[in-house]
């Protein structure tokens, strides 16, 4: 199944969500789920993004749903990238 990055910033009502109800994250992972994608890693990051998530979906159209769907509720930016496991990508030279 097809990976990518998702790169994500809370907006200030995101932190204030987050803040109040920590068990969010969570309950976002599982309405992702539902949407057809499966989140596989998740990290908190210092810098100018606030979470990587490593996200599994079938196709580009629902993980874009996914970004679509999240971004809409103005809690959080995203930034998603297909990643190429690097032993594919490296067939890819030959």
């Amino acid at each position: 199944m097809p990976t990518f990055v998702m790169l994500s910033t809370l907006s200030p009502h995101g932190v204030g969500t987050l803040k109040t109800n920590p068990e969010r994250l969570k309950e976002v992972n599982s309405e992702i789920e539902q949407m057809g994608a499966r989140v596989i890693e998740q990290w908190a990051v210092l810098g100018p993004y606030d979470f990587v998530n490593i996200v599994e979906a079938p196709d580009e159209r629902v993980i874009a749903r996914v970004s679509v769907e999240l971004a809409a509720r103005g809690t959080a930016h995203f930034q998603t990238m297909t990643a190429i496991p690097v032993d594919e990508f490296l067939s890819l030279l030959k």
